[in-house]
């Protein structure tokens, strides 16, 4: 199959390499059997974590005492990203509890959390999730209405209701940004830790999207449950604070999404246009269609040096909150951009959901909303510019 995005990355190693061809025999065997069954039935087995986490594939930065894979090199929780984005297979929510929630318990959770909740974390035994977004609330975070009363033992009473939660139905623990003081503003809020099984924790709608069919997306609510003193994370009224901290881990990441999804859809559509005829001639041929090919190439290969230079840039802990937010916007706007062009040249078939780059195209589309929208994005970058 030619090849549509020629570039010769620098960012891995060999050892790195390895570890991409045991997750690709990975999704082979445990997942691409599978995935479509998992799309009409809206949600994965759990079954394919306990595989993953016993595989290595879950808490790599996780040190070895808790179970972990001791290397916090994020080039391997790249790798997983990228090939599970590239094969589309977007019911496996291993980049949120990898990339997302391992930050917020390596670097706030108490030994004895650690103990707690690590090695199940990493062994595909508990499953993450992280409640932000309200149904009020959206990408405006301190509006968040999630209420918790601090009690005289040290527990938390919790109130509120979240959405749009990725692992939302099979979450085990999952961290809840609720106010704890609606008089400090920003300084107001906090994590708590709420756990499968604590009275007054229930799941919702597992909500009906219009892509992502696999993925686990659902309603919580929270009816007065307590929290006990033990699974506050980190300090009491500093929940904003470690938002924003871990966000830009988080936006690069979904960048990279966007960067290995939109390569692979494309590589799929040059090789229909080389095997689809018109008039007696594979449609490739005409120019129309070479001129967007080329210009879809060259947009994926700037998102591509965008992503590895600002990928190198998080390795050495360089990367800015302007640097993240730009990666986020610009690639998943040029993902969107290039998925709806490639549906067109795949003409009628395209519109039908059967063909790869139909449900790529709908899959992306939350790419620009979620982690932040693309305008919030822009908002953070002309702040820093002064204006």
């Amino acid at each position: 199959m030619a090849q549509a995005v020629k570039f010769d990355r620098t960012l891995f190693e060999a050892e790195h390499d390895m570890f991409r061809e045991s997750y690709r025999s990975f999704l082979e065997r445990h997942v691409a059997p599978f995935h479509e069954e998992w799309e009409k039935n809206k949600i994965v087995d759990r079954g394919v974590w306990l595989e993953a986490g016993k595989q290595g594939f879950l808490g790599m930065a996780v040190p070895e005492e808790y179970g972990g894979g001791g290397n916090d090199d994020f080039r391997y929780n790249v790798v997983v990203t990228e090939e599970t984005s590239a094969g589309r297979y977007s019911g496996l929510g291993f980049s949120l509890q990898n990339d997302v929630i391992a930050p917020y318990f390596l670097r706030l959770a108490t030994e004895e959390q650690k103990q707690r909740w690590l090695p199940g974390f990493c062994s595909g035994e508990l499953i993450t999730a992280i409640a932000m977004t309200e149904p009020g609330t959206g990408s405006d975070l301190q509006g968040i209405k999630a209420r918790a009363v601090k009690q005289e033992d040290g527990s938390w009473i919790l109130n509120g209701s979240k959405t749009f939660i990725t692992n939302g139905i099979h979450a085990d623990l999952v961290i809840v940004v609720a106010c704890t003081d609606p008089d400090k503003g920003a300084l107001g809020f906090s994590l708590l830790v709420v756990e499968r099984g604590m009275e007054g924790f229930e799941r919702g709608r597992h909500l009906d999207k219009i892509g992502l069919d696999a993925q686990d997306t659902a309603e919580l609510s929270f009816t007065d449950v307590r929290v006990p003193a033990e699974n506050l994370l980190g300090e009491e009224g500093s929940g904003f604070v470690y938002l924003m901290q871990n966000l830009p881990q988080e936006r690069i990441s979904i960048a990279v999404m966007a960067a290995a999804g939109m390569e692979a859809v494309l590589e799929q559509t040059l090789q229909y246009t080389k095997e689809r005829k018109a008039f007696g001639k594979p449609i490739g041929s005409f120019q129309n269609s070479r001129f967007a090919l080329a210009e879809m190439a060259t947009e994926a290969t700037m998102v591509r040096i965008m992503v590895d230079e600002f990928l190198a840039l998080h390795l050495e802990e360089k990367l800015s909150v302007e640097q993240a937010a730009m990666a986020k916007w610009y690639a998943t706007e040029t993902q969107v951009r290039l998925n709806d062009r490639c549906l067109q040249l795949h003409g009628g078939y395209g519109y039908m959901r059967e063909y790869p780059v139909a449900r790529a195209f709908l899959d992306a589309r939350i790419q620009t909303i979620y982690g932040g929208t693309t305008e919030i994005m822009k908002e953070i970058i002309g702040r820093s510019m002064g204006v």
